[in-house]
């Protein structure tokens, strides 16, 4: 395995999330409140279509060739997902996005732990001390409160952090058996779709042709998400490459300082520095190849 390759990928993917993390903040601005199932469904559309179109290639493998094994990683590795995001877009609608985004960002840490505890990976100090760190660095520059009520939405937004570690731990299983990235993308972004079409349904809210617009902006940088983070963990083990997951803050930042007016102050600018320190020191703890 490549984990130069798994690295680049990991930060395209940590980039696709920032820009659908942007578009969803932003859905709510230009017309009615939208809720995190009906966000989640426009947001997983756009990857059902471009991973249907990749899997239609001869290198992808048909779905009856796939294992009962890999059928089941596959649906669990679904549903997790899935429940990752419904947790996550419902955080973020009752919580501060800093708050919210602190305890989504648990998420690498919970991919690590469980590849030890299920795949069996070994993980040593320094690396571990690293992944620790960049979680540092994304606290100072998210800067949660963590104040007020909505302790509720704080147990969603850990829990959609565990969803997600855990699910990427499936990718990850799922990438050791070959099976094709694309069809991983299309199988997850269909069950999710799926999923949220009986709540979302029971909860519609018209959306304006903005907010369709911005919906769609944000299914693009989430299928850019899921096709770079299902291709970083096909080619590099999780303890190698996800402390460069916390580049997503750093991106988060960087958007919102353009795009929302959001300011960078001292401490945004010290916890990115730390993140890329934590960035390279796991790099260099371990040669990349």
């Amino acid at each position: 395995m490549s984990k130069a390759k798994g690295a680049i990928c990991i930060v395209a993917s940590a980039f696709g999330f920032a820009l659908m993390a942007l578009f969803v903040g932003m859905c709510d601005r230009y017309g009615a409140s939208v809720s995190s199932f009906q966000k989640s469904f426009f947001r997983n559309l756009p990857a059902v279509f471009i991973a249907a179109a990749i899997c239609r290639k001869p290198q992808s493998m048909p779905p009856l060739a796939l294992t009962r094994r890999q059928w089941t990683m596959l649906v669990l590795r679904s549903a997790v997902g899935a429940a990752g995001i419904f947790c996550n877009f419902y955080a973020l609608s009752h919580i501060a996005i800093g708050e919210g985004m602190t305890l989504n960002k648990m998420a690498p840490i919970w991919t690590v732990i469980m590849s030890w505890l299920f795949l069996k990976e070994k993980i040593d100090f320094r690396r571990g001390l690293f992944l620790l760190l960049a979680f540092v660095g994304a606290v100072l520059i998210i800067k949660p409160g963590f104040q007020g009520g909505g302790s509720f939405a704080y147990a969603m937004a850990a829990l959609g952090g565990l969803c997600a570690g855990t699910a990427y731990v499936f990718v990850h299983a799922l990438g050791r058996e070959n099976v094709p990235s694309a069809f991983i993308v299309f199988f997850f972004s269909l069950f999710s779709c799926l999923a949220a079409v009986p709540f979302m349904i029971a909860d519609w809210t018209p959306m304006t042709p903005v907010q369709l617009m911005i919906m769609a902006g944000a299914g693009i940088g989430g299928a850019i998400g899921q096709f770079g983070v299902t291709m970083a963990y096909r080619y590099a083990e999780p303890r190698d490459i996800a402390v460069y997951d916390y580049s997503n803050v750093i991106f988060a930042a960087i958007l919102g300082f353009f795009f929302l007016s959001q300011q960078i102050d001292f401490i945004s600018i010290a916890g990115m520095a730390i993140i890329g320190f934590a960035a390279h020191g796991s790099r260099r703890n371990r040669k990349i190849d």
